[in-house]
């Protein structure tokens, strides 16, 4: 007589969602790994506080509906997280429960359930872009005569240069950067998609400095830490506000804004934009997938919609006002 196989346990369902679907299988990237990780991190100590179970000890169906959702609303309520943080650890949840729900069907009859569990819906907020004067004023703040300050130089600098994201900056190695032939350096962006941007002259001339000063071994970070080594999204983070509060004496307007180093990126973009730069090959310079994503730039410049409202011209009509005819309808107009 046969015995049916001993479904697999919670940990080995994690160990093998990890190690043999999402890195094997799916191939993704380094960042996606980290993400799903932080979630089941903060999930699993979420369930050691709220439930008494030791991670280790958890069975599928511990995973239900309503711990999914007490989850979720710790990381807004307690945790302060934004919704499209909530999003992203809901998305990571929901990958594991599909793989799961093929491994061990009877442990998680209910997968549905929590599959249904849905998305909430987020605002599309503008990000504000600096002016050529308050980007100036960033890049001269730091201070060249200390090792760090002219790292920052260098690495604000080629911010602004190449409109890449932090974790690009922060992955740049010496053998990314070609200063002679090509001029330009390669940025590893999402999904393992490299893409290169040419450098302006000055750029060059600032790399070429910063290399004196640095390890010249071809794997080594462009822009390491004390120790040599890459440096941290937190660590830009936290260079990047030290400029901006010495720039702010110089250029007062920085004092009134939130200056992060997606607003670097977001700037490149505009000032492509407003120098009249295609669309489809800013999408190309800043790596996105779709020019949709790129599109929304063009949302936030007032100065160019101001510019084609003025070629407008403006019709000239009888102002109307309007007057309701009921009561109810008056108190409405009062809402």
């Amino acid at each position: 007589m046969k015995h049916s196989a001993e479904p697999p346990s919670f940990p080995k369902i994690v160990h093998d969602f990890f190690c043999a679907y999402l890195i094997s299988q799916k191939n993704v990237s380094h960042q996606t790994v980290a993400s799903y990780r932080d979630t089941f991190r903060l999930l699993l100590q979420f369930i050691r506080r709220q439930r008494q179970r030791e991670p280790s000890d958890l069975i599928l169906r511990d995973l239900d509906t309503d711990l999914i959702l007490e989850f979720l609303k710790y990381l807004e309520v307690e945790r302060g997280n934004s919704l499209q943080t909530r999003n992203a650890r809901l998305a990571a949840i929901r990958s594991f429960i599909k793989y799961a729900a093929l491994r061990d069907p009877v442990s998680l009859a209910g997968a549905e359930n929590l599959l249904a569990v849905p998305f909430k819906r987020t605002e599309s907020r503008l990000v504000g872009y600096l002016s050529i004067e308050e980007v100036r004023a960033i890049l001269d703040a730091p201070d060249p005569s200390t090792w760090s300050g002219q790292r920052d130089r260098v690495m604000f600098a080629t911010f602004y240069n190449t409109g890449a994201r932090v974790s690009e900056i922060c992955g740049l190695r010496l053998c990314d950067v070609d200063l002679d032939r090509s001029r330009s350096v390669k940025l590893h962006g999402k999904g393992r998609k490299e893409r290169n941007i040419p450098l302006w002259k000055d750029t060059i001339a600032q790399i070429r400095q910063w290399l004196g000063r640095i390890n010249s071994g071809s794997s080594s970070p462009l822009f390491p830490n004390r120790k040599g080594e890459h440096m941290t999204r937190s660590g830009v983070e936290d260079r990047l506000d030290k400029a901006v509060s010495t720039a702010t004496a110089i250029c007062p307007s920085l004092a009134r804004r939130i200056i992060s180093p997606h607003v670097l990126r977001h700037t490149t973009a505009m000032h492509l934009l407003q120098s009249g730069i295609a669309e489809s090959v800013i999408a190309l310079w800043l790596g996105h997938e779709s020019v949709t994503t790129t599109h929304r730039y063009v949302e936030a410049d007032l100065a160019m919609k101001e510019r084609a409202l003025s070629r407008l011209q403006e019709p000239t009509t009888a102002p109307l006002r309007y007057r309701p005819d009921d009561s109810l309808l008056e108190f409405l107009e009062t809402l």
